[in-house]
């Protein structure tokens, strides 16, 4: 039976309802956090638009609303995220892979928020180069390419700020001097305290090279770090403390890096199952506590508060959250796959071959979205489009349009 799955009875569409013509009225916006809130309340309802399906069947028929397509909104991405799982399961090497962790220190939170579209690309630049640094050194035996796939994640499970990059690195490096595969022998990487020191040292050098060069924004509660004084402290102070850094025990199984991929990759701050209650004051939502063996609790915030640290998590326009590096470059990905393919006698990649949504959904969700849910026999098509009704709109988002500042 074409079961469909239970809906969250409560969503952050709600909350942005309750609570978004206040906040907007006390609190400056971004465009594009303006956008995001819009695009949630909107998502899937007569203001987008959407179309009439009618089953080929039966008499059944139905409305389907048109989603919103914004990258921060929970109830969207699936179809991407099938699309993206597909591309990325073909391109699994049948070796172990390595997880990653690379955390800022939270004292450079402020920072980021203030300057994302600069920091965040050096954020991943630093990783790249603290990888690049060790596989160009002899004593770690690992001398050559080494591949990455790299997921921003900004939020911690309170929504507060905690800027991180999951990494899955396979574990050998693609000597191409030599054309060679090179295996790495030991259940880690490299040395996490080794990574910890180089990662933090690269980042920070890249963050002092911006400042000198006056690429810095210090608006807000980050005003004091312009003076030359207090930034040089600030990150002589980030210098001396350790930062969080590790590698996970290696994945089992190229298919428990898929089984990771596709639950964890593609997450927003927050998902809409997470919401527990909605008041005309607070939020109630779970989090996993991390300090407490991952026991599962309760926070609770007032409404304004909860879309602030929602907006929090606003990303740059067209920024790319992920990113593939070195043999797994978009450029030379293909070619380079085949070759280590070769090398390690593994099989080579399948053909690639292009699904529909439905098939790509079916087998995301093992549900064929266009089988009639009342006859179970019948497929349902589209019989009529619906236009999106702007005008409609509770108040007018734009004409609440305030520069951040």
């Amino acid at each position: 039976m074409n079961k469909i799955p239970m809906q969250p009875s409560l969503e952050v569409a709600e909350i942005v309802k309750r609570f978004g013509k206040a906040y907007l009225k006390q609190h400056p916006v971004s465009y594009g956090g303006l956008k995001i809130l819009r695009d949630i309340e909107f998502c899937r309802t007569q203001q987008m638009g959407g179309h009439k399906r009618v089953c080929d069947s039966c008499t059944h028929e139905e409305i389907v609303y048109n989603s919103c397509r914004n990258r921060h909104c929970p109830k969207c991405g699936a179809l991407n995220k099938a699309r993206w799982l597909e591309a990325r399961t073909a391109e699994l090497l049948p070796i172990r892979y390595f997880h990653g962790v690379f955390t800022i220190a939270h004292e450079l939170n402020g920072l980021f928020l203030y300057n994302k579209q600069a920091l965040l690309n050096d954020l991943f630049k630093a990783v790249q180069d603290m990888l690049n640094r060790f596989t160009q050194d002899p004593e770690y035996e690992l001398v050559g390419q080494c591949g990455c796939t790299m997921v921003l994640h900004t939020w911690d499970q309170k929504l507060n700020p905690h800027f991180h990059l999951h990494c899955i690195i396979p574990a050998g490096v693609f000597d191409k001097a030599n054309f060679r595969w090179i295996q790495a022998k030991y259940r880690f990487l490299f040395p996490v305290k080794a990574m910890s020191k180089v990662f933090r040292g690269k980042l920070v050098s890249i963050i002092r090279r911006r400042f000198n060069k006056g690429e810095l924004n210090f608006s807000g509660k980050i005003a004091p770090l312009k003076s030359k004084t207090a930034f040089s402290g600030l990150l002589s102070e980030m210098m001396g403390k350790p930062w969080a850094v590790y590698c996970k025990t290696p994945f089992k199984s190229p298919k428990s890096v898929l089984d990771y991929l596709g639950r964890y990759m593609h997450r927003v701050a927050i998902s809409n199952h997470r919401i527990q209650n909605i008041t005309d004051q607070v939020v109630t939502f779970t989090y996993k506590n991390r300090k407490n063996n991952n026991s599962i609790e309760q926070c609770i915030l007032k409404g304004n508060q909860f879309l602030k640290r929602f907006l929090f998590h606003e990303l740059p326009s067209g920024f790319m959250r992920i990113r593939h590096y070195g043999f797994l470059g978009s450029a030379g990905r293909a070619k380079n796959l085949a070759k280590i393919r070769q090398l390690i006698g593994a099989e080579p990649m399948p053909a690639k071959i292009k699904k529909s949504a439905i098939e790509l959904m079916q087998a995301l969700t093992g549900i064929d979205i266009s089988l009639c849910p009342k006859c179970q026999i019948g497929k349902l098509i589209i019989s009529a489009t619906l236009k999106k009704l702007k005008q409609i709109y509770r108040y007018d988002y734009d004409a609440l349009y305030a520069p951040l500042n």
